[in-house]
C-alpha cells in the first residue's frame, strides 16, 4: 500500500515523544474539530479511514471493514484510540439494507480494531468509543435518562447497544474503555445547526411535530473536552452522556435559535405524518426525545463552557472562529 510520506508513518509517531491519539472516521465533522483540539494540545494525532488523504498534514491510515485489512503501521506507537467511525443513520432512508450497513459499520470496525491489537499485543492505554443518546430509544417520556439506564429495544437502542459491547470488549485485553453516548452536536459550520439556521434566516423555520420533544444538544467545543478529559483521566472509564446540561424542548430550541438570528417565524410547525411520509421510520429521530442527565460527567469534574443554548448559539453563529 502507497505512503505519502518521506519518512514511514509510523516512525513519524515514533520519533515524537507526546502521546499519539489514532482517530477512526478523523475526516468527518466531530473528528476534524477534535483533531484540530487534540494538536493544539500537543497531542500527535493519526487517522483511519477509508480513502488516503494525501495531501493532510496528519498521518493518515486507510481500512477496507469488509475485507479486515488494516494498513501496516496504523497501530504502531498509538497510545490511545478514539473510535468515531460509523455510517451516518440521519443519511438515507432506513431500509433493511441501510440499516445493516449503519450496524456493521460500528461494530465491524471495532472488532477488526479488536483483532489486530490481540494479534499483534499492541499497548494501548485507553479505547475510547463513540455512542449515541439513541441509546435510550426515540421515546417521548416524563423520564430523565441516565447511564445506569437499560438500552431502548427499538433499532436505535439495539444499535447502541451492539455498539458499546463492540468497544467494551477492549477491557478484556485490559484497556480502559469509555463510550461518550452523543447528543445533537452543534458545530461552526455543517451538521444540524446549519440546516436549521437557513429556513430560519429567510422567516420559514418551525418546530417539528408537536414540539414537544426533547432535543438534547452539546456545543462542540465541549464535545471535544470531553474527549480529551476521557484521555486524560484514568479513572474514567464506562459510558458518559454527551449533552449539554440545559434541556430544551424542539418548540423551545427553535424560539432560542429566532431570538439569537433576531428573526421573527411565523411558519407553523412541520406536520408529523409529511415528515413520516418523506422519512419513514428515521422520522422517529426528530419527532421524538426525552431529557437526557449530563450530571455524571459532571460529577467527574467536567464544567460545560456552553451550558445553555442562547450562549452556545450565540458564540456559534457570531463568532470569528470558522
Amino acid at each position: 500500500m502507497q505512503v505519502h510520506h518521506k519518512r514511514p508513518k509510523h516512525q513519524l509517531l515514533k520519533y515524537n515523544k507526546m502521546k499519539t491519539v489514532l482517530i477512526t472516521g478523523g475526516s468527518g465533522l466531530v473528528g476534524s474539530y477534535l483533531s484540530k483540539k487534540l494538536i493544539e494540545k500537543g497531542y500527535v494525532v493519526a487517522t483511519l479511514g477509508r480513502e488516503s488523504k494525501k495531501q493532510s498534514d496528519i498521518p493518515n491510515y486507510t481500512w477496507n471493514i469488509e475485507k479486515n485489512e488494516l494498513e501496516d503501521g496504523a497501530l504502531e506507537n498509538v497510545d490511545f484510540i478514539i473510535h468515531l467511525a460509523g455510517a451516518n443513520i440521519g443519511e438515507s432512508r432506513w431500509t433493511t439494507k441501510r440499516k445493516k450497513e449503519i450496524v456493521d459499520s460500528r461494530i465491524k470496525s471495532s472488532q477488526l480494531i479488536f483483532r489486530k491489537i490481540t494479534e499483534n499485543k499492541h499497548h494501548l492505554k485507553a479505547f475510547i468509543s463513540a455512542s449515541a443518546i439513541g441509546y435510550y430509544g426515540a421515546v417521548n417520556t416524563d423520564k430523565i435518562f441516565v447511564e445506569t439506564d437499560q438500552p431502548s429495544q427499538d433499532f436505535l437502542g439495539e444499535t447502541c447497544r451492539l455498539w458499546e459491547e463492540a468497544a467494551n470488549s477492549f477491557e478484556s485485553l485490559g484497556i480502559r474503555t469509555v463510550t461518550i453516548r452523543t447528543g445533537v452536536v452543534l458545530t461552526y459550520q455543517g451538521g444540524a445547526l446549519a440546516k436549521m439556521i437557513t429556513p430560519v434566516k429567510v422567516g420559514l423555520g418551525a418546530s417539528i411535530g408537536s414540539g414537544k420533544q426533547y432535543m438534547p444538544w452539546i456545543h462542540i467545543d465541549d464535545l471535544c473536552e470531553i474527549y480529551l478529559k476521557a484521555i486524560e483521566e484514568n479513572n474514567m472509564h464506562g459510558a458518559f452522556n454527551a449533552v449539554a446540561p440545559e434541556h430544551k424542548t424542539n418548540r423551545e430550541f427553535s424560539e432560542t435559535l429566532t431570538k439569537v438570528l433576531k428573526k421573527k417565524v411565523w411558519f407553523p410547525s412541520i406536520p408529523a405524518f409529511l415528515l413520516k411520509i418523506i422519512f419513514g421510520k428515521m422520522s422517529e429521530i426528530i419527532l421524538n426525545g426525552s431529557r437526557i442527565s449530563s450530571n455524571k460527567i459532571i460529577k467527574e469534574g467536567f464544567q460545560f463552557k456552553f451550558p445553555d443554548l442562547s450562549s452556545a448559539l450565540a458564540d456559534l453563529i457570531y463568532s470569528n472562529r470558522k
